[in-house]
């Protein structure tokens, strides 16, 4: 963390409020790093409360208006800002690889993803309708009516910067809410290139706004009055923090968490085309997402075939610069988390688990500042194991090889954590039963990241979501409007 605001060769963000960018009252800033060579490029402002106070007061200022323009008139914006992002498409994700780490290829595919979210929202004028029936009694008709809320905030994670919030931010203007937008304070750029970019999409002022911080501006979004709904997404234990104090203070409230996702391999799944799917689960975006695998579970006989092939396919990833072609990994995103993933790899090794591939040691030759870690792989893992219980973001797959499915779902049961699974499978019956029996709220049969397209529901269960209504798809237009019941008579 740095106090100083202003250097000639680093970019300071400011925050956007009631249509332009402003500067905070922030007195302490937080370095933004490119992950891939360890410089800093940018300083994130840690605002304060009372920045929080204007970015508020400028939404609630704005709703009324916005609130009454039509809502085919609403999307003509997302549809305006879908095109810009069209227009700046690898721009974006350019700038989501150099402040993030990813590979060009999986930035792009983030980008991608947030812009199916911008125009699942442009179908607000349908997806918003309400219904009715006349004569619920002689002579009386009742009709339900979807309406915004009002000012509604998202606190953005670090490691999807372009396309987590836009899980949010178009569905609930759409349905004609203002909006706040926290993004993390390590990955700052990508989004402040989209709200400039909604600048030229005729979005009037005070609609959407954005105040860069920590953990101030976190509980200031949860506490204050004017905010009627907060959706967020990160670390378990955050969720639960962001859940019970958004929710203690009367808001609504989807707090997507942590994750420890199972990947079952059945002995009769296609093995020459799962395991690359398999390792991507496990390596792609270093890890660093929350539907990545966390621990592969052979059942039975598939058990020596699979984990031998995931050894080889790990060591024949490419780690480096993720703007460089032929790069298959990139780095993690900052010097502290990838001490933290180095630790669990040494808890590991001390609590039991024999390792198999080890990704400390990997460096790269051209780039010795940046946060890298190889691929690693533990072998003969236990959920009563540190790396077996704890979700690690990182490039970590745990073998943990059960005698049946059962068992297999056994393991999953006893996990607190269930946000994503997949099976590897031929058959129907396997898949079907385990599809049934998960506890995880998003399955994947032969998929390896089981993500929901925009017009899907994205959460998962128990510790892994916290809420009732999860995020994009129907879902959104659900968390985002109120439903009126309005009940008549005429004389």
């Amino acid at each position: 963390m740095s106090r100083v605001a202003d250097r000639a060769d680093v970019q300071t963000l400011d925050n956007f409020i009631g249509g332009r960018w402003v500067k905070t009252s922030a007195t302490e800033f937080s370095d933004v790093h490119n992950p891939a060579v360890g410089d800093v490029i940018g300083r994130t402002p840690l605002s304060t409360s009372a920045d929080v106070d204007a970015a508020v007061d400028a939404a609630r200022k704005a709703f009324p208006a916005w609130r009454e323009t039509p809502v085919n008139a609403r999307v003509q914006v997302l549809f305006k800002f879908k095109a810009q992002l069209e227009q700046h498409f690898d721009e974006v994700a350019r700038i989501v690889t150099t402040e993030h780490g990813k590979t060009i290829d999986e930035a792009r595919g983030s980008v991608r993803r947030g812009i199916e979210c911008v125009e699942v929202a442009c179908g607000a004028p349908s997806l918003m309708m309400g219904y009715g029936l006349e004569d619920i009694s002689k002579g009386i008709d009742c009709h339900v009516l979807r309406q915004p809320l009002g000012v509604c905030a998202a606190i953005a994670p670090f490691n999807f910067p372009a396309m987590v919030p836009m899980w949010f931010l178009p569905f609930a203007i759409a349905a004609g809410n203002t909006f706040v937008l926290k993004p993390s304070e390590q990955v700052p750029l990508s989004q402040r290139k989209m709200i400039d970019l909604l600048q030229h999409c005729d979005l009037p002022h005070g609609v959407v706004n954005l105040v860069n911080g920590g953990r101030e501006v976190v509980d200031a979004i949860c506490d204050h009055p004017g905010v009627r709904a907060v959706s967020f997404v990160g670390s378990t234990p955050v969720a639960q923090h962001v859940y019970r104090r958004a929710s203690h203070a009367g808001k609504r409230v989807q707090a997507l968490g942590g994750a420890k996702n199972f990947v079952v391999v059945m002995p009769d799944a296609v093995m020459e085309r799962s395991i690359d799917i398999i390792t991507e689960s496990f390596y792609g975006c270093a890890g660093e997402r929350c539907l990545a695998g966390s621990i592969l579970v052979p059942v039975g006989d598939a058990y020596r075939e699979t984990r031998d092939r995931l050894v080889a396919s790990a060591k024949a990833l490419k780690v480096g610069d993720g703007a460089q072609p032929g790069v298959t990994m990139g780095p993690v995103i900052s010097a502290r988390h990838r001490e933290r993933v180095v630790h669990y790899i040494e808890k590991g090794v001390t609590e039991g688990a024999e390792l198999l591939v080890d990704g400390r040691q990997t460096r790269v030759a051209d780039r010795p500042n940046g946060y890298y870690l190889g691929p690693t792989i533990f072998d003969a893992v236990s959920l009563k194991m540190t790396i077996g219980h704890e979700e690690i973001f990182g490039p970590v797959a745990s073998i943990c090889p059960v005698a049946s499915l059962d068992e297999a779902i056994a393991l999953m049961h006893a996990h607190p954590n269930a946000n994503a699974t997949s099976i590897f499978t031929s058959s129907g019956k396997a898949a079907r039963e385990f599809s049934k029996y998960a506890d995880a709220s998003m399955v994947g049969v032969n998929i390896g990241v089981a993500a929901p397209m925009a017009y899907f529901p994205f959460g998962g269960a128990k510790d892994s979501f916290f809420g009732d209504l999860k995020a994009h798809g129907r879902d959104a237009f659900e968390f985002y409007t109120d439903k009126k019941v309005t009940i008549s008579r005429w004389f």
